[in-house]
Protein backbone atom coordinates (compact mmCIF):
# COMPACT_ATOMS: atom_id res chain seq x y z
CA UNK A 1 0.00 0.00 0.00
CA UNK A 2 1.08 3.57 -0.51
CA UNK A 3 1.57 5.78 2.47
CA UNK A 4 -1.94 7.17 3.10
CA UNK A 5 -2.69 10.85 3.16
CA UNK A 6 -4.52 11.89 6.29
CA UNK A 7 -7.25 14.35 5.42
CA UNK A 8 -7.84 15.22 9.05
CA UNK A 9 -5.52 14.12 11.88
CA UNK A 10 -6.98 10.93 13.24
CA UNK A 11 -8.63 11.51 16.58
CA UNK A 12 -9.15 8.95 19.28
CA UNK A 13 -12.80 7.99 19.40
CA UNK A 14 -14.33 7.78 22.85
CA UNK A 15 -16.26 4.63 23.58
CA UNK A 16 -19.05 6.64 25.16
CA UNK A 17 -21.88 7.77 22.91
CA UNK A 18 -22.13 11.38 21.86
CA UNK A 19 -25.30 12.91 23.28
CA UNK A 20 -27.13 15.51 21.24
CA UNK A 21 -30.27 17.39 22.07
CA UNK A 22 -33.11 16.95 19.64
CA UNK A 23 -35.69 19.74 19.65
CA UNK A 24 -38.83 17.65 19.54
CA UNK A 25 -39.40 14.10 18.41
CA UNK A 26 -39.06 14.98 14.71
CA UNK A 27 -36.16 17.44 14.89
CA UNK A 28 -33.57 17.55 12.11
CA UNK A 29 -30.16 16.68 13.49
CA UNK A 30 -27.10 15.95 11.37
CA UNK A 31 -26.40 12.25 11.52
CA UNK A 32 -29.86 11.22 12.72
CA UNK A 33 -31.85 9.83 9.77
CA UNK A 34 -35.44 10.93 9.35
CA UNK A 35 -35.22 14.35 10.99
CA UNK A 36 -38.01 16.88 10.50
CA UNK A 37 -38.92 20.42 11.65
CA UNK A 38 -37.87 21.45 15.15
CA UNK A 39 -40.45 21.65 17.98
CA UNK A 40 -40.41 23.36 21.35
CA UNK A 41 -40.17 20.27 23.53
CA UNK A 42 -36.68 18.78 23.70
CA UNK A 43 -35.53 15.25 24.33
CA UNK A 44 -32.06 13.75 24.43
CA UNK A 45 -31.01 11.30 21.77
CA UNK A 46 -27.74 9.39 21.70
CA UNK A 47 -25.78 9.19 18.47
CA UNK A 48 -23.01 6.63 19.02
CA UNK A 49 -19.55 6.98 17.55
CA UNK A 50 -18.98 4.71 14.55
CA UNK A 51 -16.19 3.66 12.19
CA UNK A 52 -16.98 2.82 8.58
CA UNK A 53 -14.21 0.88 6.85
CA UNK A 54 -15.31 1.46 3.26
CA UNK A 55 -13.98 0.17 -0.04
CA UNK A 56 -15.06 1.69 -3.35
CA UNK A 57 -14.12 -0.17 -6.51
CA UNK A 58 -15.00 -0.06 -10.18
CA UNK A 59 -14.63 -3.78 -10.76
CA UNK A 60 -14.90 -3.55 -14.57
CA UNK A 61 -17.43 -6.33 -14.96
CA UNK A 62 -18.31 -5.60 -18.60
CA UNK A 63 -17.53 -8.33 -21.12
CA UNK A 64 -15.17 -6.30 -23.30
CA UNK A 65 -11.48 -5.79 -24.11
CA UNK A 66 -10.93 -3.17 -21.42
CA UNK A 67 -12.01 -5.39 -18.52
CA UNK A 68 -9.49 -8.14 -17.65
CA UNK A 69 -12.03 -10.50 -16.03
CA UNK A 70 -15.21 -9.31 -17.72
CA UNK A 71 -15.42 -12.58 -19.65
CA UNK A 72 -14.80 -14.59 -16.45
CA UNK A 73 -17.37 -13.21 -13.99
CA UNK A 74 -17.02 -16.02 -11.43
CA UNK A 75 -13.32 -15.34 -11.09
CA UNK A 76 -13.99 -11.62 -10.73
CA UNK A 77 -16.56 -12.35 -8.01
CA UNK A 78 -13.87 -14.19 -6.06
CA UNK A 79 -11.57 -11.16 -6.32
CA UNK A 80 -14.35 -8.87 -5.08
CA UNK A 81 -15.05 -11.17 -2.13
CA UNK A 82 -11.37 -11.19 -1.22
CA UNK A 83 -11.27 -7.37 -1.20
CA UNK A 84 -14.47 -7.26 0.86
CA UNK A 85 -12.85 -9.54 3.42
CA UNK A 86 -9.62 -7.61 3.89
CA UNK A 87 -7.96 -4.39 2.79
CA UNK A 88 -5.09 -2.21 3.99
CA UNK A 89 -5.56 1.31 5.35
CA UNK A 90 -2.84 3.32 6.98
CA UNK A 91 -0.37 0.46 6.65
CA UNK A 92 -2.48 -2.03 8.60
CA UNK A 93 -4.86 -4.79 7.61
CA UNK A 94 -8.49 -3.85 8.08
CA UNK A 95 -11.74 -5.76 7.67
CA UNK A 96 -14.14 -3.65 5.58
CA UNK A 97 -17.71 -3.21 6.77
CA UNK A 98 -18.96 -1.38 3.67
CA UNK A 99 -18.33 -2.13 0.00
CA UNK A 100 -19.36 0.25 -2.79
CA UNK A 101 -19.15 -1.31 -6.26
CA UNK A 102 -19.45 0.04 -9.79
CA UNK A 103 -19.71 -1.89 -13.08
CA UNK A 104 -20.69 -5.00 -11.16
CA UNK A 105 -23.05 -7.63 -12.59
CA UNK A 106 -26.37 -8.50 -10.99
CA UNK A 107 -25.36 -12.17 -10.85
CA UNK A 108 -22.10 -11.33 -9.10
CA UNK A 109 -23.98 -9.54 -6.33
CA UNK A 110 -26.24 -12.56 -5.93
CA UNK A 111 -23.14 -14.73 -5.43
CA UNK A 112 -21.61 -12.25 -2.99
CA UNK A 113 -24.79 -12.55 -0.93
CA UNK A 114 -23.99 -16.25 -0.49
CA UNK A 115 -20.21 -15.99 -0.06
CA UNK A 116 -18.59 -17.05 3.21
CA UNK A 117 -18.25 -14.05 5.50
CA UNK A 118 -20.56 -11.91 3.37
CA UNK A 119 -23.77 -13.92 3.57
CA UNK A 120 -24.88 -12.08 6.73
CA UNK A 121 -24.34 -8.65 5.13
CA UNK A 122 -27.05 -6.47 3.63
CA UNK A 123 -26.77 -6.05 -0.16
CA UNK A 124 -28.54 -3.83 -2.66
CA UNK A 125 -28.05 -3.78 -6.44
CA UNK A 126 -29.29 -1.16 -8.91
CA UNK A 127 -29.06 -1.69 -12.67
CA UNK A 128 -27.73 1.13 -14.83
CA UNK A 129 -30.11 2.71 -17.30
CA UNK A 130 -29.03 1.49 -20.75
CA UNK A 131 -26.93 -1.18 -19.01
CA UNK A 132 -24.67 -3.57 -20.90
CA UNK A 133 -25.14 -7.33 -20.62
CA UNK A 134 -22.62 -9.31 -18.60
CA UNK A 135 -21.04 -12.58 -19.67
CA UNK A 136 -22.37 -16.03 -18.73
CA UNK A 137 -25.95 -14.88 -18.09
CA UNK A 138 -24.88 -12.74 -15.14
CA UNK A 139 -27.51 -10.11 -15.88
CA UNK A 140 -26.71 -6.46 -16.50
CA UNK A 141 -24.18 -4.02 -15.09
CA UNK A 142 -24.97 -1.71 -12.23
CA UNK A 143 -24.06 -0.38 -8.80
CA UNK A 144 -24.07 -2.23 -5.49
CA UNK A 145 -23.80 -1.47 -1.79
CA UNK A 146 -22.87 -4.13 0.75
CA UNK A 147 -22.81 -3.37 4.49
CA UNK A 148 -22.02 -5.56 7.46
CA UNK A 149 -24.76 -3.80 9.47
CA UNK A 150 -28.36 -3.76 8.23
CA UNK A 151 -28.98 -1.46 5.26
CA UNK A 152 -32.45 0.07 5.01
CA UNK A 153 -34.36 2.74 3.14
CA UNK A 154 -32.42 2.19 -0.09
CA UNK A 155 -33.36 4.46 -2.99
CA UNK A 156 -32.10 5.06 -6.49
CA UNK A 157 -32.11 8.40 -8.27
CA UNK A 158 -31.37 9.14 -11.91
CA UNK A 159 -28.65 11.70 -12.47
CA UNK A 160 -28.53 14.20 -15.35
CA UNK A 161 -26.80 12.40 -18.23
CA UNK A 162 -26.54 12.27 -22.01
CA UNK A 163 -29.38 10.40 -23.70
CA UNK A 164 -28.64 6.73 -24.11
CA UNK A 165 -25.95 6.77 -21.41
CA UNK A 166 -27.97 7.10 -18.21
CA UNK A 167 -26.38 7.44 -14.77
CA UNK A 168 -27.77 6.81 -11.28
CA UNK A 169 -26.89 7.05 -7.61
CA UNK A 170 -27.84 4.41 -5.05
CA UNK A 171 -28.12 5.33 -1.35
CA UNK A 172 -29.22 3.60 1.84
CA UNK A 173 -29.35 4.18 5.59
CA UNK A 174 -27.30 2.19 8.12
CA UNK A 175 -28.98 2.69 11.47
CA UNK A 176 -26.09 1.21 13.46
CA UNK A 177 -23.88 4.05 12.18
CA UNK A 178 -26.62 6.71 11.93
CA UNK A 179 -25.18 7.22 8.46
CA UNK A 180 -26.25 7.45 4.83
CA UNK A 181 -24.12 5.45 2.39
CA UNK A 182 -24.12 6.11 -1.37
CA UNK A 183 -22.43 4.81 -4.52
CA UNK A 184 -22.38 6.19 -8.05
CA UNK A 185 -20.49 6.41 -11.34
CA UNK A 186 -20.30 9.56 -13.47
CA UNK A 187 -20.29 10.00 -17.25
CA UNK A 188 -16.82 9.38 -18.74
CA UNK A 189 -14.99 12.05 -20.72
CA UNK A 190 -15.69 10.30 -24.02
CA UNK A 191 -19.38 11.17 -23.62
CA UNK A 192 -18.76 14.45 -21.76
CA UNK A 193 -15.45 16.00 -22.89
CA UNK A 194 -16.16 19.40 -21.30
CA UNK A 195 -17.44 18.01 -17.99
CA UNK A 196 -20.84 19.73 -18.19
CA UNK A 197 -22.74 16.55 -17.34
CA UNK A 198 -20.34 15.63 -14.54
CA UNK A 199 -20.86 19.08 -12.99
CA UNK A 200 -24.62 18.51 -12.98
CA UNK A 201 -24.15 14.99 -11.64
CA UNK A 202 -21.96 16.21 -8.77
CA UNK A 203 -24.57 18.77 -7.74
CA UNK A 204 -27.42 16.26 -7.94
CA UNK A 205 -25.39 13.71 -5.97
CA UNK A 206 -24.67 16.17 -3.16
CA UNK A 207 -28.36 17.10 -2.95
CA UNK A 208 -29.46 13.45 -2.86
CA UNK A 209 -26.80 12.30 -0.36
CA UNK A 210 -27.61 15.21 1.95
CA UNK A 211 -25.92 16.30 5.15
CA UNK A 212 -25.27 14.61 8.46
CA UNK A 213 -23.24 11.42 8.52
CA UNK A 214 -22.57 10.59 4.89
CA UNK A 215 -20.17 8.25 3.07
CA UNK A 216 -20.11 8.42 -0.75
CA UNK A 217 -17.97 6.22 -2.99
CA UNK A 218 -17.62 5.96 -6.71
CA UNK A 219 -15.84 6.31 -10.02
CA UNK A 220 -16.37 9.98 -10.88
CA UNK A 221 -14.55 9.79 -14.23
CA UNK A 222 -12.53 12.95 -13.53
CA UNK A 223 -9.50 14.14 -11.58
CA UNK A 224 -9.64 15.79 -8.15
CA UNK A 225 -8.71 19.22 -9.49
CA UNK A 226 -11.61 19.27 -11.94
CA UNK A 227 -14.11 22.09 -11.38
CA UNK A 228 -16.85 19.56 -12.17
CA UNK A 229 -16.34 18.07 -8.69
CA UNK A 230 -16.61 21.42 -6.85
CA UNK A 231 -20.11 20.66 -5.48
CA UNK A 232 -18.78 17.57 -3.72
CA UNK A 233 -15.60 19.15 -2.35
CA UNK A 234 -17.71 22.09 -1.13
CA UNK A 235 -20.14 19.83 0.74
CA UNK A 236 -17.78 17.09 1.98
CA UNK A 237 -14.16 16.10 2.51
CA UNK A 238 -12.47 13.46 0.37
CA UNK A 239 -10.42 10.75 2.04
CA UNK A 240 -7.21 11.25 0.03
CA UNK A 241 -7.37 14.96 -0.74
CA UNK A 242 -4.29 16.09 1.19
CA UNK A 243 -3.91 18.81 3.85
CA UNK A 244 -6.29 21.74 4.08
CA UNK A 245 -8.09 22.42 0.83
CA UNK A 246 -5.56 20.56 -1.33
CA UNK A 247 -7.25 18.39 -3.94
CA UNK A 248 -4.99 15.51 -4.84
CA UNK A 249 -4.66 11.79 -4.09
CA UNK A 250 -3.06 8.56 -5.28
CA UNK A 251 -3.95 7.45 -8.80
CA UNK A 252 -6.58 4.72 -9.13
CA UNK A 253 -7.18 4.41 -12.89
CA UNK A 254 -4.75 2.03 -14.63
CA UNK A 255 -3.58 1.94 -18.22
CA UNK A 256 -3.19 -1.27 -20.23
CA UNK A 257 0.17 -1.98 -18.57
CA UNK A 258 -1.30 -1.75 -15.06
CA UNK A 259 0.33 1.62 -14.38
CA UNK A 260 -1.81 3.95 -12.28
CA UNK A 261 -2.26 7.14 -14.31
CA UNK A 262 -5.00 9.24 -12.70
CA UNK A 263 -7.20 9.48 -9.62
CA UNK A 264 -10.77 8.81 -10.76
CA UNK A 265 -12.12 7.06 -7.67
CA UNK A 266 -13.25 8.91 -4.55
CA UNK A 267 -14.64 8.46 -1.07
CA UNK A 268 -16.35 11.59 0.27
CA UNK A 269 -17.60 11.94 3.82
CA UNK A 270 -18.98 14.53 6.23
CA UNK A 271 -16.49 17.29 7.06
CA UNK A 272 -16.83 16.47 10.78
CA UNK A 273 -15.43 12.94 10.33
CA UNK A 274 -11.80 11.96 10.64
CA UNK A 275 -10.35 9.60 8.04
CA UNK A 276 -7.37 7.70 6.69
CA UNK A 277 -7.10 6.38 3.16
CA UNK A 278 -5.26 3.82 1.06
CA UNK A 279 -4.71 2.69 -2.54
CA UNK A 280 -2.71 -0.43 -3.50
CA UNK A 281 0.77 0.42 -4.74
CA UNK A 282 0.89 -2.65 -6.98
CA UNK A 283 -1.12 -3.16 -10.17
CA UNK A 284 -4.53 -4.79 -9.83
CA UNK A 285 -4.92 -7.46 -12.51
CA UNK A 286 -8.67 -7.99 -12.17
CA UNK A 287 -9.84 -4.48 -13.18
CA UNK A 288 -8.72 -1.28 -14.86
CA UNK A 289 -9.24 0.51 -11.52
CA UNK A 290 -7.48 0.03 -8.21
CA UNK A 291 -9.77 -0.07 -5.18
CA UNK A 292 -9.80 2.87 -2.80
CA UNK A 293 -10.23 2.16 0.92
CA UNK A 294 -10.98 4.51 3.81
CA UNK A 295 -11.48 4.30 7.56
CA UNK A 296 -14.11 6.97 8.30
CA UNK A 297 -14.57 7.79 11.97
CA UNK A 298 -17.75 9.53 13.08
CA UNK A 299 -17.53 10.91 16.61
Amino acid sequence: MRTPRALIPLLSVAAAAVVVTVAGAGAAINGVPGGGPAHADSVAREVPSATVNAVTWNVCGEDGPGCPLGARPDELTDRIAERAGETVIGGREVEPNAVLLQEVCAGQVEKLQKADGLDAWSWKFAEYPDAAECADDQGRLGLAIGTESPLAGTETKKLPAPEGAGRIVLCGEVGAWSARVCVTQFTPSGDDPGGEWRTKQAGALADFAGTGRVVIGGDLADGPKSAALDPLYDAYNECDQGPGTTRTGDETLQDWRGTAVEKNDFIFMSKSASVSCGVPADPVESSDHRPLSAAVRFR
